[in-house]
């Protein structure tokens, strides 16, 4: 797709300075752009790529545009502006309306008619398939699940009875969605572990994105919620009876333990352990690595991952300290509490 450095300005309420008329037809990074691409700018560690850059456009904010030596789309968010601008000169394919003959259907499933459903895919009993829906190949859709008009399975993703999805969401290829909580009930004495059964489902809102490898559990008896604008990262656990607020997002490899509640606008790192049954409040913002045990009821940055990687006898130095700060805390308190007992004196 081609477009003038004007349209694109109109389009997402730019400040073009630069040529209207000059067309631009793909993305690129600073280095490596040519005149036919556009590129963006938004951190200033890059500023000297910027200055030699050959891109055909860069889009970048006021406090930049003296810095850039071609033409530049001005905006206050670069980087939200070129993924918006990457979305339109690359855009996904369209759906190929029509059932693929390799894939099974049940016969009282609704597929509408400008849905895809790609190769060996399949579709469970009543189950109903949105306008615009792309079940990939190698998808499973269980019975009585409903997806909204233009969600994208790509491809052996898994959803399972009961689940319900919103529209516009995007699921990459291995997700599962739906599958058994890790519920049991302890009795040794006649055998072990019991299964609880899983009664509940999940429901996820519109405009979702869910990772490859991502795995969504249904409630025990309650379901398992996923609200709007949730963006979940590749091999991510999310346990039964969690609810992730809207516009929260998840790094890879987060786990999240079963009904804990997480608010909106949340920002998770990658590797961020949550323990099970608590709350975080919204516009909660997690480093990555940090373990997280206890509720979080205001707002702001939190971590506590492991310590940075380090000159390895220093850190096994450090190690070592760690493990003697009880005794050293017990005897501060010691030499405080003999500090208070002397006479006014003696001190």
């Amino acid at each position: 797709m081609r477009v003038t450095l004007a349209e694109l300005a109109e389009r997402f309420g730019c400040v073009l300075h630069g040529p209207p008329e000059r067309t631009v037809s793909t993305v690129g990074t600073l280095t490596g752009a040519g005149p036919d691409a556009v590129a963006f700018f938004a951190n200033p560690a890059y500023a000297q790529a910027l200055s030699e850059t050959r891109a055909g456009a860069v889009i970048l904010d006021e406090r930049a545009r003296e810095q850039c030596p071609v033409p530049c789309l001005v905006t206050p968010n670069p980087y939200a502006t070129y993924a918006r601008v990457a979305a339109l000169l690359h855009p996904a394919p369209p759906p190929a309306p029509g059932v693929h003959p390799s894939a099974v259907v049940a016969p009282d499933a609704k597929v509408a008619p400008s849905a895809e459903i790609g190769p060996h895919a399949v579709v469970g009993p009543r189950s109903e398939i949105g306008d615009g829906v792309v079940i990939g190949p190698g998808c499973t859709i269980g019975a009585d699940v409903k997806i909204g008009a233009h969600t994208r399975l790509v491809a052996r993703v898994v959803v399972l009875d009961r689940v319900r999805v919103g529209s516009r969401c995007l699921f990459q290829p291995g997700a599962v969605i739906g599958g058994d909580g890790f519920g049991f009930a302890e009795d040794f004495a006649h055998g072990g572990w019991v299964k609880v059964p899983q009664l509940g489902t999940v429901v996820i809102g519109d405009d979702v994105e869910v990772g490859a490898n991502t795995t969504i559990d249904r409630g025990a008896i309650e379901d398992t919620v996923i609200e709007d604008g949730v963006k979940l990262d590749n091999l991510v656990m999310i346990a039964h009876n969690v609810r992730v607020g809207a516009h929260t997002v998840m790094a890879a490899m987060t786990g999240v333990a079963g009904s804990t509640r997480i608010g909106k606008r949340c920002m998770i790192g990658g590797s961020v352990g949550i323990t099970g049954h608590i709350s975080i409040c919204d516009d909660v913002a997690i480093q990555g690595k940090s373990f997280v045990a206890q509720s979080i009821d205001k707002p702001g940055l939190y971590g506590g991952g492991a310590l940075p990687a380090d000159e390895a006898a220093r850190w096994r130095r450090n190690a070592a300290r760690f493990r003697q700060l009880d005794e050293l805390a017990k005897r501060v308190r010691a030499l405080e509490k003999s500090a208070k007992e002397k006479p006014e004196s003696e001190r």
